[in-house]
């Protein structure tokens, strides 16, 4: 049944319910006839829509009409055990790529020391701060701001450098960040 059909049918069911409550057919209220026909109406209706659901149903499955009763079938996966075991160095790489380009702040630090702002004022040229460090212990080596390695002091082609003689292990990094 085509869509106009279905329009038709409908504005047909909708004036015969139109006439029903405006008091219809005087021999059909006493026949009680219009209770019938809305009934017959109603089936027919039914029946346009089925048939319509029958024809999407074939145009959508090839023909056959829905049916329930094919029994269960086993599903069949690819064995996916290698290919996860295999190493992703291409995926490791471009996460490291990525990452690559960021800067960060590398500071190493001879020693501290904390002065009142009267001492302050009074540094001048020459004056000398004592720092909290012994003569011959390691220097710290600070990634933007976090304890990462201790080194000592060395020259290279007349240019301060650190010697990395500890690097501290990343349970110790947790255990400085608490």
């Amino acid at each position: 049944m085509s869509q106009e059909d279905q329009d038709a049918m409908a504005a047909e069911w909708a004036a015969q319910l139109e006439e029903d409550e405006a008091g219809g057919a005087p021999e059909e209220q006493a026949a009680g006839g219009s209770a019938a026909d809305d009934e017959a109406l109603a089936a027919q209706w039914a029946e346009a829509l089925a048939a319509d659901e029958k024809e999407k149903s074939a145009e959508a499955g090839g023909g056959a009409s829905p049916s329930f009763s094919a029994p269960a079938q086993d599903a069949h996966f690819k064995d996916m055990t290698e290919m996860a075991r295999q190493p992703k160095d291409n995926s490791l790489k471009r996460e490291l790529d990525f990452i690559l380009d960021i800067p960060l702040e590398v500071s190493a630090e001879l020693g501290r020391t904390r002065l009142l702002i009267n001492e302050l004022l009074q540094l001048g040229q020459g004056s000398v701060v004592e720092l909290n460090k012994l003569a011959g212990e390691p220097l710290e080596v600070y990634v933007n701001g976090k304890l990462v390695a201790r080194g000592e002091a060395v020259v290279i082609n007349e240019k301060f450098g650190v010697r990395l003689t500890d690097i501290i292990s990343p349970i110790e990094r947790v255990k400085q960040l608490g």
